[in-house]
Order: structure tokens, then C-alpha cells, then sequence
């Protein structure tokens, strides 16, 4: 990006709302990736402004429905989407309807004239029995990758990114970026902008446990994280029905202490 502001327009799921990334004084009482963007270019280029539309648990419907109109209202010169990880998983899609959605998406973003960057799906491991929906996340990367080249989008290609290989870079819930997994994709996006910024993630390593220890963090997963999940499924509910956009409306950023300093007091 050149040394002149602009305006940056985050959409998406929770991949982009900052779930993993904890933060009890911001919108949602998340940050995430995004913000450390945003605050990154305001820090080189004072005067951007900057609005995050995602909403965890949204599907291409519910983006595209809710999202895509007040985003192009803003007149974005920078715009992030990340969006058809939750079509993916869910069973019974067909991947020619998601990519066919996503397209549609991806097309008007386009015409805006702004930078647009999308995002591959990282291939978390799934049982043998899951080997299914593994094919359809490699689907849905070669048509991110392609649509990127017919659009002139850029990719950012979080599938590749082998430091993701490393449990600390993940939530307890082993779907979402631990705050080390935000900080390093914030650093890729960057890189791939061409943005200088301070970002340094650091890698660590968690401590070798014994078999006992990991059934122990095993059972303890399942009830935690993947119980409910199924029960809000049966229920037909998601953790984003009660949300609101995290940055509804474009803020300036402040180039010193970033978001945090227009969150207030929580």
C-alpha cells in the first residue's frame, strides 16, 4: 500500500471478527487479526479509517446479505474477505453452490476498484472418517486461488503457512487462532500489502505431555467445545445470532495505541 490513507473494510465469519484472540475492552471482547492491520496502517500512514463487518457463525448468505451493501456504501480503498469455511463444514453442501456464492461475492467487491485481498482455508486435521470434508476445503482453496487471478485479488494463502502446524497457534476450541495465530497472520497480511510494521510473533512450543494427559485434554475438548457445537446445530442456532459488528461504521484509527484507545473502559 502507498503512504496515502485510505479506508479498510474487514468481512467475514469469525475468522475475521478475531475469535481466539481475546480482548475484554474491545466490541465483542475480541481482537484479531484484522485490527493489528488496521492499526498497522494507520501507524504508517495516519488518517485510515477502518470498519469490521464479521460476525462469527455466518455463512456466504448471511455476508452477503447483511455485509456486501453496507461495505461497498463505505467506498473501501482496502477490503479483507474471508468467507465459506462455515458452508464448507457443513454437511450436505455442495461445493459448486459455495463457490458459485463466494463468486458472486467476490465479483461485486471487485468492481469497487479497492484492493482486495481473500484467504484461503487452512486444512485442519479430521478423522479418516472426515476425509470428505477435507476434499471439499481443497476445493474451495483451488477456486479462492483461481477466482483471485480472474478478479485480480490478491491471496493471502493461509492453507501453506506451515507455522499453523504448531498447537499454540491455536484456541483451546482447535478451530479458531490462538492471539499468537492472529499476530502472525496480521504480519502475513502485511507482508503481502507490502506494509511495514513491528509485528514479531514469537514461536513457542507447548511442553511434551504423556497419553494420560492428552485423553485427559481430549475429553475435556469434546465437552467444552464440541458438545455444544452439535447441540447448537440440532437447535438450529450460532454463537453470532445475538452479535452486532465489532466496527459497524468506519473510525479513524488512532495512529498511537491503536483501537484500544476507542474502545473505552469494559
Amino acid at each position: 500500500m502507498g503512504q496515502e490513507p485510505g479506508r479498510y473494510v474487514a468481512l467475514g465469519d469469525s475468522f475475521t471478527e478475531g475469535v481466539g484472540d481475546s480482548s475484554k475492552r474491545r466490541p465483542n471482547g475480541v481482537r484479531g487479526w484484522a485490527d493489528r492491520v488496521a492499526e498497522a496502517l494507520a501507524s504508517h500512514a495516519p488518517g485510515w479509517e477502518y470498519a469490521n463487518l464479521a460476525i462469527r457463525s455466518k455463512r456466504l448468505r448471511h455476508i452477503i446479505a447483511d455485509q456486501l451493501e453496507p461495505a461497498l456504501a463505505m467506498e473501501p480503498t482496502l477490503i479483507t474477505l474471508y468467507a465459506g469455511g462455515n458452508d464448507v463444514m457443513d454437511f450436505g453442501t455442495k461445493i459448486a453452490d459455495i463457490m458459485a456464492e463466494y463468486e458472486q461475492l467476490v465479483s461485486r467487491l471487485s468492481q469497487t476498484g479497492a484492493t482486495l485481498v481473500l484467504f484461503t482455508g487452512y486444512d485442519v486435521e479430521v478423522a479418516p472418517l472426515l476425509g470428505r470434508l477435507r476434499r471439499k476445503n481443497h476445493a474451495y482453496n483451488d477456486g479462492v486461488r483461481r477466482l483471485a487471478v480472474k478478479h485480480g485479488a490478491i491471496v493471502v494463502d493461509y492453507a501453506k503457512f506451515t507455522a499453523y502446524q504448531n498447537a499454540h497457534m491455536w484456541a483451546p476450541d482447535r478451530l479458531h487462532m490462538s492471539k499468537a495465530g492472529h499476530k502472525y497472520l496480521a504480519a502475513r497480511v502485511l507482508d503481502e500489502l507490502g506494509v511495514p510494521h513491528d509485528i514479531t510473533p514469537r514461536e513457542k512450543r507447548k511442553a511434551s505431555r504423556g497419553v494420560r494427559q492428552r485423553a485427559r485434554e481430549h475429553r475435556q475438548w469434546v465437552t467444552e467445545w464440541v458438545l455444544p457445537l452439535v447441540g447448537r446445530k440440532l437447535r438450529g442456532t450460532t454463537l453470532g445470532d445475538t452479535l452486532n459488528p465489532r466496527w459497524p461504521e468506519p473510525v479513524r484509527v488512532p495512529p498511537k495505541k491503536g483501537l484500544k484507545k476507542l474502545a473505552g473502559p469494559r
